[in-house]
């Protein structure tokens, strides 16, 4: 894929930076919800909580134009933003853009400390994406999953997280999970998930309507290929030499192909209610 825009301004580059704690206002408080990890891990089980009200204080910066990773980040982020803008104007709603925090090693977010080995992730508690870039050379090696178009699922993802956050739909998978079992919330996880994944797709099919954005050959397959690598099934049959179904949180590698390219094929924000559909 190519993007000829600026870049996107909510782009923090916290990679090399440092500092202390500092009290939020507001009372922000934690959030800690299972969603936005790429490949199967549970945050809750991976971040290491903060006092309530807490988080890192770093120093931060506009990422550069002269970083190629962090400029093709940026340019995925910006053709989120057009085109959540502008699926929220259609339903009548103010799209918030959410900002996207580069990092390396570990970070503080308002969900706790997380490190690299967990993957992207979204934080509902302070609508950001986190990212050690590190992780597309996982993807890569680890996974099979090379290419730019790969990289850029990775982002949307997240981004459909945020998605969710703001129509209050991870609010509610949360709400209900105090009432469930281990098995029934991980198969509202994967609901989830697989509508995150959705949601990257539909964001593929419109970002080709945008000026800035051209498609390349091979794209549509680097990111099913992305989708396939980092199923449940497979991820547990690399881990572990057997699959649990009970144990998934993300879906399968097929159901993850399936919600991607329905979202990419339809383009269409009501075909992806994951919620209701047989179809996982």
């Amino acid at each position: 894929m190519k993007w000829f825009g600026k870049g996107s301004d909510n782009i923090e580059d916290a990679r090399g930076s440092s500092g202390g704690k500092t009290l939020l206002g507001g009372g922000i408080g934690l959030i800690v919800v299972l969603v936005g990890l790429f490949f199967g891990t549970d945050l809750t089980g991976l971040v290491s909580q903060l006092p309530l009200g807490e988080t890192q204080q770093v120093e931060v910066k506009q990422g550069s134009n002269t970083d190629p990773e962090l400029k093709f980040v940026s340019g995925v982020l910006e053709s989120t933003e057009q085109v959540w803008d502008e699926e929220f104007s259609k339903m009548g709603k103010t799209y918030e853009h959410p900002k996207l925090q580069v990092f390396t090693g570990s970070v503080e977010s308002a969900c706790g400390r997380a490190d690299a080995a967990v993957g992207p992730f979204y934080c509902p508690g302070d609508h950001k994406v986190y990212i050690d870039l590190g992780f597309y050379t996982d993807l890569k090696d680890r996974f099979g999953a090379a290419g730019d178009f790969a990289q850029a699922y990775v982002v949307a993802h997240e981004v459909g997280h945020h998605v969710q956050n703001l129509l209050g739909i991870s609010e509610k998978l949360e709400r209900a999970g105090g009432s469930l079992s281990k098995t029934e919330y991980n198969k509202l996880s994967v609901k989830l998930e697989l509508q995150a994944d959705f949601f990257a797709g539909l964001w593929a099919n419109h970002a080709q309507k945008l000026k800035d954005f051209e498609l390349d050959p091979g794209d549509l397959e680097e990111a099913l290929t992305a989708a396939n690598a980092i199923g449940d099934d497979k991820l547990q049959q690399q881990s572990s030499g057997q699959v649990v179904p009970d144990a998934f949180t993300h879906g399968t590698s097929a159901q993850r192909m399936y919600w991607f390219k329905k979202g990419f094929d339809t383009g269409d924000i009501n075909q992806g209610d994951t919620f209701t559909s047989n179809q996982l």
